[in-house]
């Protein structure tokens, strides 16, 4: 063989070899995983066993969600919605956890009783911040307000932001806004 091929096989095998110690070194080998409820020590984990229960169902709250309902209100009021609970794992962020639920729509089951959205498919959610005075601001992206037409949609579609978040003490005042708009949004 010659010099030259010896030197691309070396660095092959060079190369081969960084690899291999890069890929072990940066990956997930030396970890905690959970089996069977119990927390099992993979490789040589540098963090210490997780404290949180290993295959516990998380602890779960209940809130509400507020929708039109054809049978609870069959003049269809505009701005008339009705809860329904839903059962979200626990979390300190609850004004987020409901609205990540009302934008889910109603259940098959909540449909069969009644219930449904004015809210569009597929809204996200921006930002959420609320301020010592209990003043809620829900920063929506444009899917809220996509092809909204009417005064009473759009009134729909603000009791049932709006009483979702209004089911929490701490929430005084919700404000809507769209891609940080305010003023020219949810027109009829």
């Amino acid at each position: 063989m010659t010099k030259k091929r010896l030197l691309i096989i070396f660095g092959f095998f060079a190369l081969f070899a960084f690899g291999v110690l890069t890929l072990r070194i940066l990956s997930g080998e030396d970890d905690w995983i959970c089996v069977k409820g119990e927390w099992i020590r993979h490789g040589n984990p540098s963090a210490a066993m997780p404290t949180q229960g290993c295959g516990e169902p998380a602890e779960e709250m209940t809130v509400k969600v507020f929708f039109n309902n054809s049978e609870m209100d069959p003049e269809n009021s505009c701005d008339k919605v009705f809860s329904a609970e839903r059962k979200v794992k626990k979390t300190p962020a609850v004004a987020r956890a409901a609205l990540d639920e009302l934008l889910k729509g109603p259940t098959e089951e909540e449909k069969t009783k009644g219930f449904f959205t004015s809210i569009n498919d597929g809204v996200k959610i921006n930002s959420i911040n609320i301020d010592s005075d209990g003043n809620i601001n829900v920063d929506f992206d444009e899917q809220l307000e996509n092809s909204v037409g009417g005064s009473c949609r759009v009134s729909a579609i603000r009791s049932q932001i709006t009483e979702t978040l209004k089911q929490f003490s701490t929430v005084k005042n919700a404000i809507i806004s769209i891609n940080n708009r305010t003023e020219d949004i949810l027109q009829p």
